[in-house]
């Protein structure tokens, strides 16, 4: 009997604590850490207070107020958006910077649902004017119209839970998938239908290593789509928040991971239209800057992606930025050649003052440029030896450029005896003439031949020739072709070359010869050496042209 009496004594204490405990936490929006700890707080299973979360919503009766917070609830769970209370800020006077303007609010998920944000109204914090405005709309995007239609269809059986998943859950859930691996085959086929048009317009030709990275990027693109279309049913299934936190994150991290892959891809499939764009030109330099760009752009899509994945997982990278942009500064007081170097490169693909193969004098390097680096660009000298210059220094100094001749200039001085007769030296130079117009490799509107002077040992004949090829190879194999002619020229006509010397004169002795040459300077045959000499030089051109032909 005491037992009894001491029971019904105790109870309405304990029950009256209960009360007590829930009643102790009171409604609070001094902060934006306080009005969202007070909407979610009454508005768990536990402690179901709905009037009291109401007191967030500003400016709307009780019974709207109501139906308002629980709309944004149920947004917040059905998204799988779990605030962590511990990051959201408990200072009364907070302050969102935007821009160059601050205002006192606070978004809970600024990337993924921007339009649910808090803000001060007078001394106190309630849910934005916009969210309340645009909640119900919001609801209707992640519970579309059939979701209560489903609910009511459903028997009492559906509602029957294992391991805390009702029946109707697991089915809704096949089907989900089934759609989804429908919607991937569908967006498949229709993504790169598209691609193939787009590069119809790009290009007009085929390439088989195109189309295939194109298979590859439709594969991608087609996973995005099924993914936004997951993210778009999964919500009426109506799981509980803790489901839905970790499957939109898993949504969420596989679209980045796609969304990455799709543009690695696209840089691969633009380089490569670029590259065959390239191989049409005459400029070398494209060709050169293909790579350079490809590593620049592959390099920014990975930093972006790494990035957005850091966020998906709650670091703060606006804090990174900062942090890694005072360590950069300091990296670029540090390397301030590797950043003259690196503004050196695109000013030098900027005015191209070279191409690719090109010959260039620049300063105390002559030689073939090859590659054009990041930092440096290497040219290849004549003794196949290599010069790695800095793309700083090499964009300061003069740089004469062979490579951009339209013709190869020769100018060189023959030198005949000074006891030459006048008729064979003009032979001589008319013979040369002849054999310049009738050169392949030399221009025959521009050629200068004349006498031009006396030197110590020898009369100059002056020989001012243009060959039409700039590669360095042909010009010497012209060369070739044109002193011969020259030597049998000076042959046929009995013309000797001189060369430094001294000359004594010694009276004759009877019965001795003179040792100076004697010069026939009959102009029959004179004509006759001239002509035998061009048909042979021009026998040689043919059988030359023909070799090339064969080859």
């Amino acid at each position: 009997m005491k037992n009894i009496i001491y029971i019904i004594l105790i109870f309405p204490l304990f029950v009256f604590a209960q009360v007590q405990d829930k009643d102790s936490v009171k409604v609070d929006l001094s902060s934006p850490h306080a009005i969202i700890y007070t909407h979610l707080y009454f508005l768990q299973s536990d402690s179901f207070q709905p009037k009291k979360a109401a007191k967030t919503i500003y400016g709307l009766s009780e019974s709207k107020a109501e139906k308002k917070a629980i709309k944004i609830k149920q947004v917040l769970d059905g998204k799988g958006l779990y605030v962590d209370l511990d990051r959201v800020p408990t200072n009364p006077n907070y302050k969102d910077s935007i821009g160059y303007s601050s205002y006192y609010k606070y978004v809970l998920f600024p990337q993924r649902m921007p339009q649910i944000y808090v803000e001060k109204v007078g001394n106190k914090w309630y849910y934005s004017s916009e969210t309340i405005a645009k909640i119900d709309d919001i609801y209707k995007e992640v519970f579309p119209w059939y979701v209560q239609q489903i609910q009511e269809i459903i028997p009492v059986s559906g509602h029957k839970k294992f391991f805390g998943i009702e029946i109707w859950q697991f089915i809704a859930l096949v089907l989900l998938f089934v759609l989804a691996y429908i919607v991937f085959l569908v967006a498949k086929r229709i993504a790169f239908f598209v691609l193939q048009k787009i590069k119809s317009v790009i290009q007009k030709n085929t390439s088989f290593e195109v189309n295939t990275v194109l298979k590859k990027l439709a594969h991608p693109i087609s996973l995005l789509v099924t993914s936004a279309f997951v993210d778009k049913i999964f919500p009426s299934l109506q799981f509980s928040l803790e489901i839905n936190t970790w499957v939109f994150l898993s949504l969420n991290i596989a679209a980045t991971v796609f969304w990455i892959y799709v543009f690695l891809k696209l840089v691969k499939v633009i380089m490569k239209i670029y590259s065959e764009y390239t191989e049409t030109t005459h400029n070398k330099l494209d060709d050169q800057l293909a790579p350079i760009v490809n590593n620049f752009f592959t390099g920014l899509v990975i930093l972006i992606g790494v990035f957005r994945l850091l966020t998906l997982f709650g670091v703060n990278t606006t804090t990174m930025l900062a942090g890694a942009t005072i360590g950069g500064l300091a990296f670029a007081l540090a390397s301030q050649d590797t950043v003259k170097n690196l503004i050196g490169t695109i000013m030098i693909f900027l005015d191209k003052p070279f191409h690719i193969g090109d010959w260039i004098e620049a300063s105390e390097v002559v030689g073939t440029v090859e590659k054009v680096g990041f930092r440096s660009t290497r040219v290849r000298a004549a003794d196949t030896s290599v010069y790695q210059i800095p793309n700083s220094k090499l964009s300061e100094i003069v740089i004469n450029n062979k490579g951009l001749r339209l013709f190869r200039r020769y100018n060189t001085n023959l030198g005949l005896r000074y006891d030459t007769p006048p008729e064979l030296i003009e032979a001589f130079v008319k013979g040369v003439r002849e054999i310049i117009i009738a050169h392949p490799e030399t221009r025959s509107d521009s050629y200068n031949v004349e006498f031009t002077g006396f030197g110590d040992s020898a009369l100059l004949v002056m020989v001012n020739v243009y060959f039409k090829s700039l590669a360095w190879g042909v010009e010497q194999s012209s060369k070739h072709r044109l002193h011969i002619a020259i030597i049998k020229l000076a042959k046929a006509l009995g013309v000797d070359f001189a060369f430094p010397s001294t000359t004594v004169t010694i009276e004759n002795f009877p019965e001795k010869k003179a040792i100076n040459p004697k010069y026939d300077t009959e102009s029959t045959r004179i004509n006759e050496a001239i002509s035998k000499v061009l048909e042979e030089f021009n026998q040689e051109i043919v059988a030359a042209k023909n070799e090339e032909n064969r080859i």
